[in-house]
């Protein structure tokens, strides 16, 4: 009985439409997993041999108040979580990502990976605590560019049905960015689950796991 109902929820699951588009453009998303994550270590890695690369990253944070921001909320880790999921989903996932795609295709795509380069540079460590608090950021980043990838692929999707509406069936252009648009607006809803869950696990990790494991540590 406990078999039949575990096997009927995992059959529930996978027939979630988010899970079945990720399935039926699973080769398309293991190569934007790819490159998402691989542009990110070649900024970070850039940001290692060219230290003042990294440099101009938090200069740019200390001067346009992000810095000062974090150090004023950091105290208080729901509302750091807070602010973390509304810079996340507003400016990275609806600004950055989605809005330029739907205007131009596949236009957010390119965005991101400007983003996802300079993030590597940004997040070079300048001290040993530095480090230290990537131990547990890095399953920050895992969760927040899944989150983003979902979105990825729903602007690359728009894109691809906008520009060759026959691929999803559409007799024109209008009726394939209309189906582009559904698919989006299904892989938003994972997106936006992660999104929450990697706000609220960067608040915390960064308040309360990252001091006593760099004192372990170091």
């Amino acid at each position: 009985m406990l078999l039949s109902l575990e096997g009927k929820v995992g059959m529930t699951v996978r027939q979630w439409r988010p899970f079945r588009i990720i399935g039926e453009n699973s080769g398309v998303y293991l190569v934007m997993n790819a490159a998402a994550y691989g542009i990110f270590v070649i900024g970070f890695v850039l940001g290692l041999i060219f230290p003042h690369l990294s440099q101009a990253q938090y200069t740019r944070l200390e001067d346009d108040g992000t810095a000062d921001l974090v150090q004023s909320i950091f105290a208080n880790p729901w509302l750091f979580a807070l602010t973390i999921l509304a810079v996340n989903t507003l400016k990275m996932g609806a600004l950055t990502i989605v809005a330029p795609s739907l205007i131009v295709p596949f236009a957010g795509i390119a965005l991101f990976a400007y983003w996802a380069l300079t993030t590597g540079m940004t997040l070079v460590p300048q001290n040993g605590v530095g480090w230290v608090a990537l131990i547990p950021h890095s399953l920050t980043l895992i969760v927040e560019f899944q989150a983003y990838l979902l979105l990825l692929l729903g602007v690359y999707l728009l894109g691809t049905y906008w520009i060759r509406p026959r691929t999803a069936g559409a007799e024109n252009r209008r009726q394939g960015y209309l189906r582009g648009l559904q698919e989006l607006g299904w892989l938003t809803l994972p997106a936006l689950a992660l999104l929450v869950i990697g706000a609220i696990y960067e608040a915390f990790s960064l308040r309360y796991f990252v001091h006593p494991l760099a004192e372990w540590l170091l």
